[in-house]
């Protein structure tokens, strides 16, 4: 699709998006549909499919194969003039409006656009690097959790016993540790799931009647609970703050997110965490021809934790105001959401909602966040189809 528009002097400006977050997928949507005039697309991006993580727990519990949960990017543009480069960005040269890739090109652009998403803090515990799994790059995850199910299965096929732990008691270790444990029940004893959560305990910052649902559920999976702090990570190991020794034939970190190095040595305005500050038009406080949303940025004055379902939010406004920038317009102003509507799901086809201090369970909640899954997907998989 292409648009065509009054003759223009003016030479085509240069839009770069690095990354296909899921901020970004509607940015592409946006300009695929209407492609902004005198504008030359690239998007920067390392693997040529976005996992929607929402449904990562459901494929792991074995509730979604990994087809439901991935959104092929080649289909999204096909049609378009957006071209692709295939790699990762390595080092941002802000002076000379460059970025450098790992596979070695280099791209000028005239705007850019970051949504890169968080990256894994591989010092965050001793032994990470060498001796566990992290969640993040997702990918890579994927990659060895098929990897970890075949040895499962040899082991529930052999009743060899096996042991697993998930270290994070934030929303996505929980998730995944009782997906985990949902998935081991339906396949045989033999496959023992530990969460070790840290000593601020299962679900910190949600109110205490989702923590005791949540427990409820632990307990009916089997899953043990250990609320403690892990300090270093062995082979086979997990070493815990109060002197503990777990045993662990494959360790799982699901901790907080971090912020990757480029963006603070590229002399970016960041936060403490070194996340991309921008302002409530999600254009950087230090650069304005920078843009950047999702989780690898931080809004001033609207704090909010680093959620899919914020980044989400996030795309259409992105896409209006690097619009809005292309063609030299007033920028509009963009305020999220105070708070967001938390769907945990609970390992089985169960899940707990939460918002606030309201919360409620049921099966029936499971395929609430299902319908709202699959129609996140279809989304994205209609308009690849050009309807």
């Amino acid at each position: 699709m292409s648009t065509s528009g009054p003759p223009t002097d003016r030479p085509a400006r240069r839009l770069l998006l690095v990354g296909a977050g899921h901020a970004h997928l509607s940015v592409l949507q946006a300009l695929r549909a209407s492609p902004p005039p005198a504008t030359q697309v690239m998007l920067l991006t390392p693997y040529p499919r976005q996992v929607y993580s929402g449904m990562l727990p459901g494929w792991i519990a074995g509730h979604y194969r990994l087809d439901d949960c991935l959104i092929p990017l080649a289909p999204l543009l096909r049609g378009s003039a957006i071209n692709v480069v295939a790699a990762s960005l390595a080092r941002l040269d802000l002076p000379a409006r460059s970025v450098y890739t790992d596979r070695g090109h280099r791209i000028d652009f005239d705007l850019v656009s970051i949504d890169t998403g968080p990256v894994a803090d591989l010092d965050a515990l001793p032994g990470l690097r060498a001796h566990a799994l992290p969640i993040r790059p997702i990918e890579r995850f994927i990659s060895q959790w098929q990897t970890w199910q075949a040895v499962f299965d040899a082991a529930i096929r052999s009743g060899e016993p096996a042991t697993l732990t998930v270290v994070g008691g934030g929303a996505g270790g929980v998730e995944v540790a009782l997906a985990a444990a949902w998935r081991a029940r339906t396949q045989g004893p033999s496959l023992r799931l530990q969460l070790v959560t840290g000593r601020a305990g299962m679900l910190p910052g949600f109110a205490p009647r989702v923590q005791a649902m949540t427990r409820a559920q632990v307990i009916a999976l089997g899953l043990r609970l250990i609320e403690d702090d892990a300090v270093e990570l062995g082979p086979d190991t997990v070493l815990l703050a109060e002197g503990g020794e777990l045993q662990s034939d494959a360790t799982l970190v699901v901790t907080g997110t971090a912020a990757a190095a480029w963006p603070r040595e590229a002399g970016l305005a960041v936060d403490e965490r070194g996340f991309i500050v921008v302002d409530d038009t999600l254009r950087s406080t230090s650069h304005p021809f920078v843009f950047a949303a999702g989780d690898c940025a931080s809004m001033v004055g609207h704090p909010r934790p680093k959620s899919g379902v914020y980044a989400v939010r996030a795309g259409p406004p992105l896409a209006q105001n690097l619009r809005r920038a292309l063609t030299d317009q007033p920028l509009q102003r963009y305020q999220p959401q105070p708070r967001a509507l938390y769907l945990l799901s609970t390992g089985r086809k169960h899940a707990i909602a939460s918002y606030g201090d309201w919360s409620l369970q049921g099966a029936w909640v499971w395929r609430w966040k299902d319908h709202i899954d699959r129609k996140f997907m279809r989304r994205f998989a209609v308009h690849a189809a050009g309807a």
